[in-house]
This record gives structure tokens, C-alpha cells and sequence, in this order.
């Protein structure tokens, strides 16, 4: 019959060209667990179908109807094998917010909440897409007198603003910031080169000091319950808490040797730092030269720090003053990182007698194999 002939007629199979980049890359998506499933889906219809151009074997493959493979071949052959990935733009509706409204409200949320009569600092996005809503008229943008959160929202992301945040920034006070620096690295520089030396008769220390206040002694209201197999993995420990104060770590590295010399303080004032100084003063020869690097804290240029060094001999003690808000420069702050990750972490005590013994007893486990802490970071430009 002669519809028989029609029916046994076949179908045109749709020619499917890809080149070595494109096939790559396709092989690539469609092996990928981040690029969107339907980009996944496409990337492997096009490879199937390029190795068995049947619509109906493919379809039956990936799982789709085989008029949405041909439809996807057509694309590929009409606009490139990487843009059939993807949806054609649609038309959609034209826009309603101006160009305009919206570079208007990017200036709104460059400014503070504050200076414009609210009592926020900052705005939220509820409070910038409300007060939009209420002056859109009045600033003749119409357009966004309905505006709600969410489109204000998408507006400051496309735009890159985040108006309820804050990024801090530190801004440079110390206008002699290059030259202390290069004071401290010179140093540094005189600590390799006497390293290097190997001269068992050097006649001076070279200190890295600093304080840590405030370490907290925190005692338990309950005893802490130790891990149990296949029950709970850590410790449990009460959520509340005795407070028995604080205590200051005054420390300082030698960083020709790495001992560590310490004294543990209810306070850091003027006198606990002479105090210091005198247990240096103590630990070293009287022929030896003692550098300290440290920073600007008060107790540190006071009057009575400044006539007690003044009575030593001359040259006994020399002070090294790292820059304002320069305090990275000092290798002694490595060391107190480490000691609150290590061990002040979750430390629990009966009282400010208990946390002063173990502090020095971790000092003095530390000094019985001392590890010598070297500055490499722009060292060289050091004059």
C-alpha cells in the first residue's frame, strides 16, 4: 500500500560536527558535579548523539523525548555546540526601574542611614527598600514606589554594594612607620649574622618582648566528663563558670638562644617591667650588650622605666621600638599565638595560683629544649 511506503521511509538524520576544543570541553561538563544538571544533560546528549546520530536511541538513553534531542542538535548546528548548553534569551517583559531609579538607589546606599535622619548607622535592606518606597515619588522615580526587599536587594548585588557591612581598615598613624621597620629588621639582620658566626663569645642578647594581659583564670562549676567510646566523642564541660581574674604574661625570647624569660604578674605596669628588666639584667653577664624589641606601651617609656635603665652602666640595655599599629614585627607575638592555641585553649583552674604555676611550668618545659624563632619576611630590605 502506499502508506507503507511513507512509513518505511527514514527519518534525515541531522549532521552533528565537533571540533577537538569543543569536545573537550563537552566531555568535561558532562562529567562535572558543580555546572548546572541541565547543562550536564545537553553536554551528554551531544556526545551520545555524535556517536549514535539516532534521536530516538539517544533519547531513550539520556532519558528525554527525542524531539528534545533534535531540538538540541538543531541548536548546536545553528549556533555553535557550546551555545546549545544553554537557553536562548527570551524577550520577556521590559523592564520597569529606570536606569536611572536604580543609580539613584545605588546613592542612597552609599550613603549612611544616620545622614539621612534615621537613627541606624547603617541601613538594612528592609529599612533602604522603605524609605525608597516613600520618597520614589517625590524624587521623580515613580518606578520604585512599590519596590519590596528582594528587588532591592538583587539591584546592590548587581551593583557590588553591601551597605549593612562593615570592612575594616587600619589607617597608617606612625608617620616614621618605614624607618622603625627597617630599625627592627636590621635586627633581625644582626641576629642571622651573628647566628651564622657561630661565635660562642658574643657579648650580646637580643630580647623579642611583650605582655599578654588578661589571660583569664576560669574554674569549672561541675567536674569535666571524660570521651566514652560510641557515646560522646569530646569532653563535657557545664556551660557555667567562676571567674577568679586575670593575670599578665610579661615574656621575652632570646633570639640568639630561644630561652624564653617570663614572669607571670597580677598587672603590667611600670614596675612589673623593671621588674623584667631585672631578671634580665640578672640572667646575662654584665659585659653583655641586652637589645629589647618591643612596642609602645606606656610602662615601657615611662619616667620610672627610663630611670632605671638610666642608672645601669652605659650600653647595658638598649630599647628597639616597633612602628605604631606595628606590632607583627615582633617575633615574641608568634610565640604567645601559640601558646593560646595550644595551651591556654579550654584552660580551667581553681584559681590565679593554679594558672600562674601551669603557665610556668609550660615555660619551663619549653626552655628545657628552646627553639630559636627566625624572621625571614622582607628581610633583605632591611638597610
Amino acid at each position: 500500500m502506499w502508506w507503507q511506503g511513507i512509513m518505511a521511509a527514514p527519518r534525515r538524520v541531522l549532521e552533528l560536527s565537533i571540533g577537538t576544543d569543543d569536545l573537550s570541553r563537552l566531555e568535561l561538563i558532562a562529567r562535572s558535579r558543580t555546572e548546572p544538571a541541565v547543562r550536564v544533560e545537553r553536554a551528554r546528549l551531544l556526545l551520545a548523539y555524535r556517536a549514535d546520530p539516532s534521536s530516538t536511541a539517544v533519547g531513550q538513553r539520556i532519558g528525554v523525548m527525542r524531539h528534545t534531542v533534535r531540538r538540541c542538535v538543531r541548536r548546536a548546528r545553528s549556533f555553535g555546540v557550546m551555545a546549545a548548553l544553554d537557553d536562548s534569551p527570551r524577550p520577556g517583559k521590559a523592564p520597569r526601574i529606570t536606569p536611572e531609579a536604580k543609580a539613584w538607589l545605588v546613592s542612597l546606599a552609599c550613603q549612611k542611614a544616620k545622614d539621612l535622619g534615621y537613627p541606624h548607622e547603617l541601613w538594612t535592606t528592609r529599612l533602604l527598600a522603605q524609605h525608597v518606597r516613600e520618597h520614589a515619588v517625590a524624587t521623580g522615580h515613580p518606578c520604585m514606589a512599590r519596590i519590596v526587599q528582594g528587588t532591592v536587594c538583587k539591584i546592590l548585588a548587581r551593583h557590588e554594594i553591601r551597605p549593612h557591612k562593615v570592612r575594616y581598615y587600619l589607617e597608617r598613624r606612625d608617620e616614621a612607620f618605614d624607618a622603625k621597620m627597617a630599625d627592627v629588621l636590621c635586627i633581625y639582620r644582626e641576629v642571622a649574622v651573628l647566628r651564622e658566626s657561630r661565635d660562642a663569645e658574643t657579648h650580646v642578647a637580643i630580647i623579642s618582648y611583650d605582655e599578654k594581659p588578661g589571660i583569664q583564670a576560669i574554674g569549672n562549676t561541675a567536674p569535666d566528663l571524660p570521651p566514652q567510646p560510641r557515646l560522646h566523642a569530646t569532653f563535657a564541660r557545664d556551660h557555667e563558670y567562676k571567674r577568679h581574674g586575670t593575670l599578665s604574661l610579661l615574656a621575652g625570647i632570646d633570639l640568639l638562644t630561644g630561652q624564653v624569660h617570663a614572669s607571670v604578674e597580677d598587672r603590667h605596669r611600670s614596675r612589673e617591667f623593671v621588674g623584667f628588666l631585672k631578671k634580665l639584667d640578672a640572667a646575662y653577664p654584665a659585659d653583655t650588650a641586652i637589645k629589647v624589641i618591643l612596642d609602645n606601651h606606656s610602662a615601657h617609656i615611662s619616667k620610672e622605666t627610663k630611670a632605671w635603665v638610666d642608672s645601669q652602666p652605659e650600653g647595658r640595655f638598649s630599647f628597639v621600638f616597633t612602628p605604631k599599629h606595628g606590632s607583627w614585627l615582633n617575633l615574641v607575638e608568634g610565640f604567645f599565638s601559640k601558646m593560646a592555641r595550644s595551651m591556654l585553649r579550654h584552660i580551667r583552674v581553681a584559681s590565679k595560683a593554679e594558672l600562674k604555676a601551669r603557665i610556668l611550668a609550660y615555660l619551663d618545659d619549653l626552655n628545657r629544649d628552646p627553639v630559636v624563632h627566625i624572621w625571614n619576611y622582607r628581610i633583605s630590605e632591611a638597610a
